[in-house]
Formats: C-alpha cells, sequence, structure tokens
C-alpha cells in the first residue's frame, strides 16, 4: 500500500510560489500577498502523511497542519464567498464560530481536506474578481470594504504559517520551508 503524502506546491498548479507585484495598483498587490501565503501554507504541508498533517501539538490544544488547512478553506469560504461576495454556499467545517475546523481534523480527511483547500482558491479568487476594492459589506454593523476583508485574509494566513512553521519543525524537524 502506498501512503499519501501532501503534495508540494509544484504540484498543485495552483499555488506556484511566486513573488507578485509590489508597485503599482494595490489590489495586484494585496491578491499576490495572498497567493504566497497559500503557496507557503502547501509548502510547509508538503511531503507529510496523513497522520503527520493531524498530529496536534501539545494537549489539551487542537491545534495542527491539518487544522490550519481546514480552517483557512474555511475562511477563505466565509470571507470572500459568502460575506464578500453572497453566495449561498454550504458552510464547511461548521462555519464561523465552529471549532470543528481543528477539533475534527482526522488523518483520513487529510487528502481531501487539502484538496477542499486548493479547490476553494479559485472560486473564492473568482468571487473577489466580482467586486471593486471599495465594495462594503455590514460586518457586526460596520462597513468592511473588499480591501479590508483581503488584508485579513493576508494577516490571518501569515498568524497562522508562523503556527505551521513551529508544528512542521517539531514534527520532522524541517524549517524554512
Amino acid at each position: 500500500m502506498v501512503t499519501w503524502t501532501s503534495p508540494a506546491p509544484a504540484d498543485a498548479p495552483a499555488a506556484p510560489i511566486t513573488d507578485g507585484p509590489i508597485t503599482g495598483a494595490e489590489r495586484p498587490i494585496l491578491e499576490g500577498l495572498l497567493a504566497r501565503q497559500r503557496a507557503s501554507l502547501l509548502n510547509v504541508c508538503a511531503g507529510l502523511t496523513a497522520e503527520q498533517l493531524a498530529e496536534r501539538a501539545l494537549p489539551p490544544s487542537t491545534l495542527s497542519l491539518l487544522g490550519l488547512v481546514r480552517h483557512l478553506a474555511k475562511v477563505e469560504r466565509v470571507w470572500l464567498r459568502q460575506r464578500l461576495a453572497g453566495e449561498d454556499v454550504p458552510a464547511l467545517h461548521g462555519g464561523p464560530g465552529d471549532p470543528g475546523d481543528f477539533a475534527d481534523a482526522q488523518p483520513a480527511s487529510a487528502e481531501r481536506d487539502l484538496a477542499t483547500l486548493v479547490a476553494e482558491w479559485p472560486r473564492a479568487d473568482a468571487a473577489l474578481a466580482r467586486v471593486p476594492i471599495d465594495h462594503e459589506i455590514d460586518f457586526r454593523g460596520r462597513a468592511m470594504s473588499a480591501r479590508a476583508v483581503l488584508l485579513h485574509l493576508v494577516t490571518e494566513y501569515a498568524r497562522h504559517l508562523g503556527h505551521a512553521d513551529l508544528l512542521r519543525e517539531a514534527i520532522d524537524g524541517v524549517t524554512g520551508r
């Protein structure tokens, strides 16, 4: 039996690690930063088995690389597709506020969960492309622009990539991915 391992970004054409623009219009810069964060997550997970991806940090924490994969898929869907673009799509992993993305992360679902995240990216990008950067939504009684949503996603990935780096190092000693 062949053991499944998480593919490297080169094996996942939706997420090559590239540097986006760093001058010019704001939107392409922000979209490039998000693309790089996405690819970095795949890179941290690359080559790990389903069991390694589901390995939890320290009890009682439910934090794992697989939990981060599930959480970020949910975040992309909630913020870009449901809230920003108003798409009527089902929630992932219990929806906003539900801890199922971390608590329910199991090796048996690792391949499917990673595929769900990668499949969510072009859908989320398409949803984002349908609205101008100044488009506003109501969030908790306040106006929030597409710009702020995009910045939120970049910072959400950045925050969790720090966790991911530490989790990966604890699993197999690999750093700098």
